[in-house]
């Protein structure tokens, strides 16, 4: 069980390659195992796995690599074993994924490679510190990650359109870039599988996720979120963080002008995180992270 990969004809060959599947509030993943680091994954390759007709089917590939062994995450090897090198299902690679994290780590002690408890992240956007629960009768605990301070890196709006529809947005960034739009209904998004509208571009020049709210209850808000690279997600656990962070601006409730941490409840179409705002500015973000199956690559297909 949670082998790792064999390697046939060099490294661009995935014969035999074990994978799972996983997901946290049903933002699910394609993970591959591949701690040496020897694995080469191409757009298309990325692509053909995420497929969901003709593939696992996913919103992007966890690849589990040793810090050590992948030279982007070797200057965090002394403080995070492992690295989660993250691709959204077109194949690109992105910065940082929060439910991917999430899945991640319960991956790294559902394998043995970690104990529950608290365990260092390597992403792109540096190092995570991940808290993995204790489970519970019928249930895994659940995850919780420190997923850095938000930057509102300016212009201090930007503007969301689909349609006849427009609206003003916040700038934040977790890490990757968002655009948070208060919307009065969540149908006003439309059909969220080609990306939204943003002007100006120049604010986003690798690309933008952008999320659509609305109000729920006192400190409780709903979100859509079409996500840079993959379409519309049942969730995105960055952009949950970034709309966390927009909406306490929105509300007066900036934890570094009231000197009180803040939290509030996010729902996302797969599900429910909480996120907290810190009065040090850290983000931290609470949800689900589950593995689902586990299986072995098949060589006629990756020969197809």
């Amino acid at each position: 069980m949670l082998n790792s990969p064999r390697v046939v004809n060099g490294p661009r060959f995935l014969k035999g390659s074990r994978f799972l599947k996983g997901h946290g509030t049903e933002n699910d993943f394609v993970i591959l195992p591949d701690p040496d680091g020897v694995l080469d994954l191409p757009p298309a390759l990325v692509a053909r796995l995420c497929d969901r007709r003709a593939g696992i089917g996913a919103d992007g590939v966890l690849r589990v690599v040793r810090s050590a062994a992948h030279p982007e995450a070797l200057p965090m090897a002394a403080e995070a074993e492992w690295f989660m090198d993250y691709r959204n299902s077109d194949g690109s690679v992105a910065e940082m994924c929060g439910n991917g994290v999430r899945v991640f780590a319960r991956y790294l002690v559902l394998a043995g490679l970690a104990k529950s408890g608290d365990l260092a992240v390597a992403t792109r956007a540096g190092v995570r510190q991940v808290h993995v629960a204790a489970d519970r009768p019928g249930a895994p605990g659940e995850v919780t990650v420190r997923m850095g301070r938000a930057e509102l890196p300016g212009p201090g709006s930007v503007t969301v359109s689909v349609g006849e529809y427009d609206w003003p947005a916040l700038n934040v960034n977790m890490g990757n870039p968002h655009a948070v739009a208060f919307v009065d209904d969540l149908a006003q998004a439309g059909n969220l599988y080609a990306a939204p509208s943003v002007e100006p571009a120049s604010a986003y020049p690798t690309g933008v996720n952008v999320e659509f709210v609305v109000d729920r209850g006192p400190r409780h808000v709903a979100m859509r979120v079409h996500e840079r690279g993959s379409g519309e997600t049942r969730s995105c656990g960055t952009g949950a963080c970034a709309v966390m962070v927009a909406a306490a601006r929105r509300d007066g409730a900036d934890p570094a002008v009231t000197g009180q941490p803040v939290t509030y409840t996010v729902d996302v179409p797969g599900g429910r995180l909480v996120i907290t705002e810190r009065v040090d500015g850290v983000v931290e973000m609470t949800g689900p992270a589950v593995i689902v199956a586990e299986g072995e690559l098949s060589a006629d297909w990756l020969e197809s």
